[in-house]
């Protein structure tokens, strides 16, 4: 572990600078309807979906899980488009034609379309965490970018919160087609309106003060890279995509994101199975573990953002939540118990989003650090599938609940020993991050 400078402690609150004030209520409202119109299935499923197609505990999960093989497809692409042609087309497009493919799955009753369509779903959003997580590097310090990524992260478990609310309400007043429509329209919307609001780089922002430009042009993981030749470009692209610490990290959020996805997506029907309650209150209690993951993710990115140190802020948070889901399994049937033991591991599994990304960032230079982060999440997506398939198949064997939430337990601390496997980059001098072997895009200046 290395000592970070001390002027990477951030002087001032994130808001101070109009750049937060104006870029991160964004951030959080796209990728909060991003996450809504992936999560709410599991609703719909809990909410009479599954009874009504007379789907299977295998096919159920089959269709929820499709959206993340669409999700892997396009992550590397997307993000490379996004990194050199322009973010803002591909954010704003996105969110217009996912919102469009939420209201679809409403219209639905065939199973072999309900894949489909979840599929095409993931394609279409698969790039827009990474190309968010590097437009927010170019507009964001190195002391600035944990809490930076936090914020934009927080629309996760902020959306379950209200999503899981809103959801079962709009399943008990009506069905889970409607909740589907309903959810689906705002980010058809939304999307329009970001091709106003998102500028892709800090000079094309007319509202941007000189005086927070020249802070950013002094950052040397912000300056901007001159354009580099195709062959040269694609050479360093290759250079990141094969690089062990980027690779490392690819199977670090495998794990995690296993362990995470199968938690999200089957959490509603496992807290209706063990309380017995209706779809109005599962959705209410669904959403207190997430409550308390919003406080963890805050409280630990300003003490990441603090020292400067990511790889401290990820590993033991991941080994707790690994322990709780262990201990929620060990519960059995004594609900209360392990429904408290779900709450710890909700916010040991979040607290370490915003610190992970921007270790993730620092792996790859300046201009080209979207495809580790697309690598990474790419990943991730597969891990989400798999999580999402086989907690919900295990749930419909002998084990149930329990062993499923013995399988999310090991992909958690299969992640947390993983993290402790990476170097992390010095920020003051090794700017270029740990990706060896070829150059990086000359800077411009």
């Amino acid at each position: 572990m290395t000592t970070p400078s001390p002027s990477l402690k951030p002087a001032r609150s994130l808001w101070a600078s109009s750049r937060a004030r104006h870029l991160m209520p964004v951030a959080f409202l796209t990728y909060s309807l991003a996450y809504l119109d992936k999560s709410n299935y599991s609703l719909a499923s809990a909410g009479g979906m599954a009874q009504e197609l007379h789907l299977s505990a295998g096919l159920d999960s089959l269709i929820a899980a499709s959206f993340f093989l669409g999700y892997f497809v396009f992550q590397i692409p997307g993000t490379i488009y996004a990194e050199q042609r322009s973010a803002r087309r591909l954010v704003a497009w996105s969110t217009v034609v996912w919102g469009l493919l939420a209201v679809v799955q409403g219209l639905l009753s065939d199973p072999a379309q309900l894949i489909g369509v979840r599929f095409a779903l993931g394609v279409v959003e698969g790039a827009v965490l990474p190309s968010m997580v590097m437009l927010l590097g170019r507009w964001f310090t190195h002391a600035e970018r944990g809490r930076a990524n936090t914020l934009l992260i927080l629309g996760n478990p902020v959306t379950v919160m209200w999503l899981s609310a809103l959801s079962g309400w709009l399943i008990s007043v009506s069905d889970w087609r409607v909740m589907f429509i309903v959810e689906g329209i705002p980010s058809v919307l939304w999307g329009l309106l970001c091709l106003r609001l998102i500028k892709d780089r800090p000079e094309d922002a007319g509202w941007l003060p000189a005086a927070e430009l020249t802070e950013l042009r002094a950052d040397p993981t912000t300056a901007p890279a001159a354009p580099a030749a195709t062959r040269d470009l694609a050479r360093s692209y290759r250079a990141v995509l094969r690089s062990r610490p980027v690779l490392l990290m690819s199977a670090q959020y495998f794990c995690w994101s296993f362990g995470m996805y199968g938690f999200i997506f089957w959490l509603p029907s496992i807290v209706k199975r063990g309380t017995g309650e209706g779809i109005g209150a599962t959705g209410l209690l669904t959403a207190v573990p997430y409550a308390f993951a919003v406080v963890a993710m805050l409280v630990n990115s300003r003490l990441s953002d603090r020292s400067g140190r990511r790889r401290t802020a990820v590993w033991p948070w991941l080994a707790t939540g690994g322990l709780a889901l262990f201990g929620s399994y060990a519960a059995g049937d004594r609900f209360p118990l392990a429904f408290a033991l779900l709450v710890v591991a909700a916010a040991c599994l979040y607290a370490p989003y915003g610190p992970f990304f921007a270790l993730v960032s620092s792996l790859a230079p300046a201009g080209i650090s979207g495809a580790a982060v697309a690598m990474v999440n790419s990943f991730g997506a597969l891990g989400s599938f798999a999580g999402t398939y086989l907690v919900g198949w295990v749930r419909g064997t002998p084990l149930g609940d329990a062993g499923a939430f013995a399988l999310m337990a090991v992909g958690a601390l299969l992640s947390a020993a993983l993290t402790l496997t990476v170097r992390e980059p010095r920020p003051t001098t090794d700017p270029l991050g740990t990706v060896t072997g070829q150059p990086a895009p000359a800077k411009a200046g």
